[in-house]
């Protein structure tokens, strides 16, 4: 990176602003934090885009996946599977590159984007706290990270993922008549939407169909969730050259994962901060993680939805045998939006860890990179003791809703003698 020290101070100073709003309880406006949030963006975008380092994954596997959309081609297929999602996101890159955008900026733009919508959107999720929340999220340091800096696709997820959330929400506020499949289709095609820029909201898929207020509705939910990926995948001659057979051979890469460990907490131990293809350690943290996510889903069934979300992503953090910075955005929004005691802490932690990595690993070649990255990795077993603090554990039942007050009693009328 050419401008460590200016790229850590704007993200400092947005982490300053967000702690100072709590302090001092501001709740600006909704222009107000968008400014803020934009200004920031456009300011670490400037400095992105004319960097002459540039993340790994945003040269080799984005890019590449956006020129083969340019090109007719398959992006599965022309990555060799790098790139391992539907073609959603490669649409979203070509558009601005078929323009002449350079990819240094066009390759950024849709997760800026998603990113100033987040701010809106984690206010809505937050409710009474809306702008408060919503500030914060404009200044915090990981989605700056995140979605300028990186430019990984998270921000895009999260937008559907949270928009689907909220409409499944509000369908406990409609009327019977508007409930059955306008409202339930809406949040399931939202969800259908994230899945299709990324695989990890599978995750949060139950939850999100139990917002819904009755069964008819989640399986509404569920059908619509299903039927946009595969649209996305059906659809594909219609906008490249491939065939039924190279259809079915992209199908065995979505959502794949190759067993590499080794980034974070309990396998950066054991390979010292290494990354390794270790399918023994994969298995195990693989079974270690479905089983609690399970676990945490049954301990906050009687939560609110979006803290049992909440939960799930955090605890997902603490016992990952697989770990990219990225991935520390998933809860991000959730505890903005729903802060906990050690929320705070735990975010600022992260930020500081995943700072490291994106501007301090970075000064070095890769000899020097893969030495430092080893007690960097190895640095995360810190950070993971704050993040399982930071789980809403006094939410884990959501708070009874007061019983309505007795009708008033109605005076008898007495007679007169």
């Amino acid at each position: 990176m050419d401008h460590p020290l200016i790229t850590t101070f704007v993200l400092a100073g947005a982490l300053a602003l967000a702690l100072l709003a709590q302090w001092r309880g501001w709740r600006p406006s909704l222009l107000v934090a968008l400014a803020v949030g934009i200004g920031l963006r456009l300011v670490l975008l400037v400095f992105a885009a004319t960097d002459s380092w540039q993340p790994v994954d945003f040269v080799q596997s984005f890019k590449p996946a956006a020129e083969a959309i340019l090109a007719g081609q398959d992006p599965v297929l022309t990555t060799e599977g790098s790139w391992h999602f539907l073609p959603m996101i490669p649409y979203a890159y070509a558009l601005p590159m078929s323009l002449g955008i350079p990819w240094e900026i066009s390759g950024r733009i849709i997760t800026v984007a998603a990113d100033v919508v987040l701010i809106v959107l984690v206010g809505r999720l937050a409710g009474k706290r809306e702008a408060l929340s919503r500030f914060q999220y404009a200044c915090n340091p990981i989605a700056l990270m995140v979605s300028v800096i990186h430019s990984q696709v998270e921000p895009v997820a999260l937008v559907f993922l949270i928009g689907a959330y909220l409409v499944a929400r509000s369908a406990r506020e409609a009327r019977p008549w508007q409930r059955w499949g306008t409202r339930a289709a809406v949040s399931g095609a939202l969800f259908g939407l994230a899945l299709s820029a990324k695989s990890w909201p599978i995750i949060l898929l139950p939850v999100v169909l139990a917002v819904l207020p009755t069964w008819r509705q989640r399986l509404c939910g569920l059908v619509a969730a299903g039927a946009v990926p595969f649209l996305f995948l059906a659809t594909q001659p219609l906008f490249i050259d491939t065939t039924l057979q190279n259809m079915l051979h992209v199908a065995q890469y979505l959502g794949g994962v190759r067993p590499i460990v080794g980034e974070w907490g309990w396998t950066a131990l054991l390979t010292g901060g290494n990354w390794e293809l270790h399918p023994a350690y994969s298995r195990i943290g693989q079974l270690v993680l479905y089983s609690t996510l399970v676990l945490v889903a049954w301990l906050w069934r009687r939560g609110d939805k979006v803290d049992m979300g909440l939960a799930m992503l955090l605890v997902f953090m603490v016992v990952t045998p697989r770990m990219g910075a990225q991935y520390l955005l998933w809860f991000v929004p959730f505890l903005v939006a729903r802060p906990t005691r050690f929320g705070q802490i735990a975010m600022a932690a992260s930020a500081l860890w995943a700072g490291l990595g994106y501007i301090y690993l970075t000064q070095f070649d890769e000899t020097q990179w893969w030495i430092n990255h080893r007690w960097w990795a190895m640095c995360s077993v810190a950070v993971i003791p704050l993040l399982a603090a930071a789980m809403p554990w006094q939410r884990r039942r959501a708070p009874e809703l007061p019983e309505p007050p007795a009708p008033a009693a109605t005076p008898e009328l007495v007679g007169a003698a």
